[in-house]
Parts: C-alpha cells; sequence; structure tokens
C-alpha cells in the first residue's frame, strides 16, 4: 500500500500535463472544430430565441410536465411535430474561460488524487512502471471518458464528438499513467 502523500507529484504534474495536452487538442488543433456546428439559419434562432430572456441552464423542449403526460396524445403531438429540443443556455456576454480553465485543473488533480487512491491501496512502493501505469490509467481513462458517453446514449450527442473526447482521454490516461509510472516511490 503506498499513501496519497507520497504521490502528490505525480498527481500534480499529470494534472499540468494534461492540461497543457488539451489545451493543445481544443485550441491548437482542428481536431474539435467539428464538435458543434452552426444551426442553419442561426440569426432567425438568436431572434426567437433573444426575446423569451431563458435564464442560463439546461432545457428540454417539449418537456412533458408530469410521467402521465408522456403518454398523452398532446404531448405525442408535440414530439412528432417538433422541433426536439435538448439545449444549454449560457449567461450573456464574454465567457470566462478563467475560471473554466480553473475548474478543468481542480478536476484534473481530483482524477490524479482517485488514481493515487486506486493505485496505492493496491500497489506498494517500488512496484515496476508498467504495473502502475495500467492501475493508473485504467482509472484515468474510466475518470477522463467513460462518463461521456451517456450523453450521447440519452441526449442524443453526437457520437463523433463524444468518439473524439473518448480519444481525448485515452490521451490524457496515458499522460497520467505515465507521470504516476515514472514517479511511483521506489
Amino acid at each position: 500500500m503506498t499513501g496519497l502523500y507520497a504521490l502528490w507529484l505525480p498527481i500534480l504534474l499529470s494534472a499540468v500535463a494534461v492540461f497543457v495536452a488539451s489545451s493543445i487538442l481544443h485550441m491548437m488543433s482542428p481536431w474539435h472544430k467539428s464538435d458543434y456546428p452552426a444551426v442553419p439559419n442561426e440569426d432567425a434562432v438568436r431572434s426567437a430565441l433573444g426575446p423569451l430572456a431563458i435564464p442560463p441552464g439546461d432545457y428540454m423542449v417539449p418537456r412533458p410536465g408530469s410521467r402521465a403526460d408522456v403518454k398523452s396524445a398532446e404531448f405525442m403531438e408535440k414530439v412528432k411535430s417538433g422541433p426536439n429540443v435538448i439545449m444549454t443556455v449560457l449567461p450573456n456576454g464574454p465567457w470566462s474561460m478563467g475560471q473554466s480553465l480553473s475548474l478543468w485543473f481542480a478536476y484534473l488533480v481530483v482524477v490524479g488524487i482517485f488514481a493515487a487512491y486506486v493505485a496505492g491501496r493496491a500497489l506498494p512502493a517500488g512496484t515496476e512502471y508498467l504495473q502502475v501505469f495500467r492501475f493508473v490509467g485504467t482509472v484515468a481513462f474510466v475518470a477522463y471518458s467513460i462518463a461521456l458517453w451517456q450523453m450521447s446514449i440519452w441526449y442524443h450527442r453526437a457520437w463523433s464528438t463524444t468518439i473524439k473526447a473518448t480519444v481525448d482521454g485515452l490521451i490524457y490516461a496515458l499522460l497520467t499513467a505515465g507521470f504516476f509510472g515514472w514517479l511511483w516511490p521506489r
């Protein structure tokens, strides 16, 4: 067993490495350019939604008021005629990248802590690189990727977007596992 206190360096360095890799993947490469295509006739959509002053949040249209409403003829007609929308409304104004990047880094540290915890409970100091890599890589991959699949399953997010995010997660997991294997206490 290896304590978390002995794994603070790989936790932090793997978070920094993943932060840099994710910045490159999202800002410097065209890899995610097609994740969110423009809606047809964007100006008309903005003109229609703007006056409604929808507060920031997640919404579904049409949305049944109760379980009984799901089976009603009126609700079924709304679903049939469309549009059927699941959307996130963001606050108006410039986006705060600082807050999002800070939360992303905190998330990376949390993934590192969980990976360290699982591997630390299973592996003693002095464990060989590949064994550490396997444990940490598996936990990190699950944290970075598997949970994203439910967005495509339940909310019809484009599978291409989910697959690209899964590949990103694999890269992040490999980086995380590599740092842990390299810096595992001897």
